[in-house]
């Protein structure tokens, strides 16, 4: 099927520093297909369809093609929204809370945020080129954000010192990789019990282990 003059010219605007811009109208429709791939994905795994997809987003399939080729970008567009809210979710607790609880509240953050990826581990594993940039970004801002706010908390004396945030990052993925009995706030139980053994008590002056 040939798209309309307007469709080929609707998806960007006028170069502008080297870089397509979407339109308002394009981007719009990018917004709502990737926002109704993350529920979808949240809620019955990244194997949902394009046309569950499609029909959430209240648009057509022609569409959703033409802003995402293939399954894997579509994939690779929501990791990536998704990963930028976690990392802003960093910066704003940073500034709302005392050091550990803004650590302790991002943890249980970055949680829900594995815990929804149902079925992406299978595909990251396909070797598909697309989800290389993934890891890419994982480690250039979601690692970051782990460091800095274990750095503060361990700085305040509120955490365990002498962590890497790599190795906090890897217990709370494997925590939410668990299930028991079925129950879907396991994770977050678990996680959250992690996030004590954590943090630092004092008594007589003196930092005591939870």
């Amino acid at each position: 099927m040939n798209a309309r003059p307007d469709d080929q010219n609707a998806g960007t605007s006028q170069k502008e520093g080297g870089k397509r811009r979407l339109r308002a109208d394009a981007q719009r429709s990018v917004d709502a297909i990737v926002a109704a791939a993350k529920e979808l994905f949240a809620t019955t795994g990244v194997d949902a369809t394009t046309r569950e997809i499609a029909d959430r987003a209240g648009i057509g399939m022609g569409t959703l093609f033409r802003r995402f080729p293939q399954r894997a970008d579509l994939i690779a567009a929501v990791f990536h929204s998704e990963m930028d809210a976690c990392a802003g979710a960093a910066t704003t607790l940073a500034a709302e809370y005392p050091p550990a609880e803004a650590l302790a509240r991002w943890m249980l953050v970055y949680a829900e945020f594995i815990a929804t990826k149902r079925g992406l581990a299978k595909a990251l594993s396909s070797g598909d080129p697309v989800f290389v940039g993934l890891f890419v970004r994982f480690d250039q801002i979601l690692r970051p954000a782990a460091r800095i706010l274990y750095k503060a908390a361990e700085a305040a004396g509120q955490v365990r010192p002498n962590l890497d945030a790599t190795e906090i990052l890897c217990a709370v993925t494997t925590l939410c990789m668990s299930t028991y009995d079925g129950k879907p706030d396991h994770a977050g139980q678990m996680v959250a019990i992690f996030v004590e053994g954590l943090q630092l008590q004092h008594c007589c002056g003196r930092p005591v282990y939870a």
